[in-house]
């Protein structure tokens, strides 16, 4: 049997000029639904292609409230993602958006609706990969 070797997709693309938020969920404590909403991007593999799913994540309650899929990776689509969790959620003002610092997080149409929804803008460091899902773990509730 052959393997195949499955090129990975990269997600994340931070050499772009817009503006980085700082990390406002490092230390947080989290205890109420709405309160910190995580977003990323991954890849789904299919047969002949790969399409992109964007999600949104509540970090109380871990539940998906937001996605979108698409063979682009663009704006549209977290977009999308972030819209759908607005209208299922409607969240209060000062709920946290957490993301790392892709173009697609830091372009102007996706902070501006973040903006005109109240909410606060939160970054992971650049050059870190994985620390929104040590985060996810540290903040887990016993």
């Amino acid at each position: 049997m052959c393997i195949i070797k499955r090129k990975k997709k990269i997600t994340t693309n931070s050499n772009h000029s817009f503006p980085r938020f700082p990390n406002l969920v490092k230390n947080l404590i989290l205890n109420h639904i709405n309160q910190v909403w995580f977003a990323d991007i991954t890849y789904i593999s299919l047969l002949m292609e790969f399409v992109y799913l964007a999600i949104v994540l509540d970090g109380y309650s871990r539940k998906i409230v937001g996605y979108a899929i698409s063979k682009a990776l663009d704006t549209e689509l977290v977009l999308s993602a972030l819209q759908m969790a607005i209208e299922r959620r409607r969240p209060l003002p000062g709920c946290i958006h957490h993301s790392d610092q892709g173009i697609q997080y830091a372009s102007l149409e996706y902070v501006k609706e973040l903006n005109n929804n109240d909410f606060k803008i939160s970054m992971a460091s650049k050059g870190n990969p994985y620390e929104r899902m040590l985060m996810l773990k540290a903040l887990s509730r016993p």
